[in-house]
């Protein structure tokens, strides 16, 4: 197996700070929920999509380590997604600045994902 390159660590630990955030946030909607002017069974649906969602993102976090193929592709499809999603955000919403952060951030996760150390590396996987 090929060794591991930097790019691909950056990106799984990115990928893990993201799916932490995310089942963090999908827990505090969940709690949330309970409060007397909480919408209950909205914020709970939210709160445990989230909460999935965020699991699964760690797992594939470690799936990208692990020189897994399928890792690799989820992540390529987030990351395309956010960018759609940075720029559809600009648009409607006017919010640059963040958005222009958010859009960088998922080029180069794609960039780091496919350069042909990080190519050779999943193959030899």
């Amino acid at each position: 197996m090929a060794k591991r390159p930097g790019g691909v660590t950056i990106v799984a630990v990115i990928v893990w700070i993201q799916g932490f955030l995310s089942a963090l946030g999908g827990a505090l909607l969940m709690i949330g929920a309970n409060t007397p002017n909480g919408n209950l069974q909205g914020m709970q649906v939210a709160g445990l999509v989230s909460l999935i969602l965020g699991i699964i993102t760690i797992i594939v976090g470690v799936g990208l380590l692990r020189g897994s193929g399928v890792a690799r592709v989820l992540t390529t499809i987030v990351l395309v997604l956010s960018i759609a999603s940075a720029v559809y955000a600009m648009i409607t919403t006017g919010n640059v600045a963040t958005q222009i952060i958010s859009l960088l951030l998922a080029v180069i996760g794609l960039i780091l994902l496919y350069t042909k150390a990080a190519s050779d590396y999943f193959r030899s996987a």
